[in-house]
């Protein structure tokens, strides 16, 4: 049994009718925010390969493993994927009436560890937050943005959808953290050992 599949492959038939890898935001915006992304990851491995004076190695670490993350996921849309398979099960298993509570449940614990993992984050810069303050602020914008999209309450998609400059809320917000760690991390290069 597969989470109250008879095989493998029922499960994933069952996903491939919800979603199928294909290019999840095929605009230019959603080009250039994969570029951000990806500019973003050159420069944590850079940070982490030159080893700047005052540049948290555990911070930028993290930064470039999320940074990969998110620029596949930005184009493959795996977090429908996600949703796909949670539908599957709940239908399977018998409690898709009541989803809502696993929904909350996922939810909450999103936003718990995103806030733990801040905390943690602040606490292990004491001493580096002034030379790593950006990048953490850029990867609390990022975070708020997840967690926002992961919500997905449709009164703020739709305040994410309207535009400014004729670019959505949704991209500026997105790229507003990746800005932050750019600077960030551009800052600690330029100053060197």
């Amino acid at each position: 049994m597969y989470f109250g599949f008879s095989s493998f492959a029922a499960l994933r038939a069952c996903i491939a009718r919800d979603w199928t890898p294909q290019m999840g935001d095929p605009e230019i915006t959603g080009w250039l925010t994969v570029l951000s992304y990806l500019l973003c990851l050159f420069l944590a491995v850079k940070v982490l390969r030159r080893r700047p004076a005052g540049a948290a190695r555990g911070l930028w670490l993290a930064i470039a493993a999320l940074m990969a993350f998110l620029a596949l996921n930005k184009q493959l849309d795996l977090q429908t994927a996600l949703t796909a398979t949670g539908r599957c099960m709940a239908r399977a298993q018998g409690w898709y009436d009541n989803r809502w509570l696993v929904q909350l449940a996922f939810i909450a614990g999103l936003v718990l560890g995103v806030v733990i993992a801040l905390l943690w984050a602040t606490k292990a810069l004491r001493g580096h937050m002034r030379r790593n303050g950006l990048a953490l602020l850029g990867l609390a914008v990022l975070c708020g943005f997840v967690l926002v999209r992961a919500v997905g309450f449709h009164h703020v998609d739709r305040l994410l959808s309207l535009d400014f400059a004729n670019l959505a809320f949704n991209f500026w917000f997105e790229n507003a953290g990746l800005f932050l760690i750019a600077v960030n991390a551009l800052l600690l290069l330029r100053r060197g050992r």
